[in-house]
């Protein structure tokens, strides 16, 4: 991936908050999404917002950050790129995500692959044509961690996935974001949102989790030892971040696998990034010097978000023997 970013956004942090918070993101036409809610086995839901096409094309799938939603201004972008290339586009909300609370007493957490599979088994179902995914930040690394489990039977029932700006190595990356400006800025924006939702959950089940360790926490670390990992079967923040990473694992991956992450993502040090040794020969890595976390802005101007879906469509593309369009308005 050639990527340089505009020069009046220097630095990572810019190149990730002005995509995120300011950027007009230069799409010529918004989505218009069609929402559809699936009923889970555990008696719960997911919610899908799809850009349908015809049955045969290829499918894209995007799966969502930490808060993020079909909203998002990736999940737009790759929209877009999804709509100038005749595919099918649908977002799955990880739980909570949807602007509605969920029913069941669990949330979403990185490693999430059980649920991946069950989404993307539902996909392979309804759909007839190729299947591509791509998860960005949290997402990507869930969606890593399916791949890993799954084995060889995930090419049975997607042909590519991407993970873009995915924290691999969590507690790298769970340790960047606590500090410094990184905890002012980033960790205040997730749990603004995040301790809300916390704790309508607890109205719903009394006693899920401990309250006061829960308001107290000022971290991503303390938020997950107080919540994400008790709701989820981990012992701790240290377990769930340990058996969640998918770094330790990505020589088990048996279907073309393509990572993005900049160097200078603000909460994903390069330094944890896996080298050619540490994967599988699935496993294509692009590691850019610029763009921040889930940001890539192009342009001159406007400083859209098209890059990384120019970019990781045209290999997903490539990978299904299709000739993606070139070029990005």
């Amino acid at each position: 991936m050639n990527y340089i970013a505009p020069w009046w956004l220097p630095g990572g942090n810019l190149q990730t908050l002005w995509p995120a918070v300011v950027s007009p993101n230069g799409i010529a036409d918004l989505p218009v999404y069609r929402r559809e809610r699936w009923s889970t086995p555990d008696a719960d839901f997911i919610d899908v917002d799809w850009v349908p096409a015809v049955s045969q094309s290829t499918l894209l799938v995007l799966f969502h950050g930490l808060e993020g939603s079909s909203s998002s201004h990736y999940a737009q972008a790759f929209a877009e790129y999804s709509r100038r290339n005749a595919m099918a586009f649908a977002v799955p909300h990880f739980r909570g995500c949807s602007g509605e609370l969920n029913w069941a007493p669990r949330a979403y957490h990185c490693g999430d692959y059980e649920e991946v599979d069950w989404i993307l088994q539902r996909f392979r179902d309804v759909h007839t044509g190729p299947i591509v995914v791509v998860g960005i930040s949290l997402g990507g690394n869930a969606l890593l961690r399916w791949a890993q489990e799954q084995g060889r039977q995930a090419a049975r029932v997607v042909s590519a996935i991407a993970a873009v700006s995915s924290p691999i190595d969590l507690t790298a990356s769970g340790l960047a974001i606590g500090r410094g400006f990184n905890r002012w800025v980033y960790t205040r924006m997730f749990l603004h949102s995040m301790k809300p939702k916390a704790l309508k959950k607890l109205e719903q089940h009394p006693g899920l989790f401990d309250r006061d360790a829960l308001v107290s926490a000022g971290d991503l670390y303390a938020f997950d030892n107080a919540f994400t990992a008790p709701l989820h079967g981990f012992k701790s923040t240290e377990d769930y971040w340990r058996r969640a990473s998918a770094k330790p694992r990505l020589s088990d991956i048996d279907v073309p696998t393509l990572l993005v992450n900049a160097r200078n993502d603000p909460f994903i040090p390069a330094s944890c990034l896996p080298q050619q040794s540490q994967v599988g020969q699935f496993v294509t890595m692009w590691y850019p010097a610029q763009g921040g976390h889930a940001g890539f802005p192009w342009g001159r101007q406007k400083g859209s978000v098209g890059a990384v879906p120019e970019a990781v469509g045209g290999w997903l593309m490539r990978m299904t023997g299709g000739a993606p369009h070139s070029g990005y308005g």
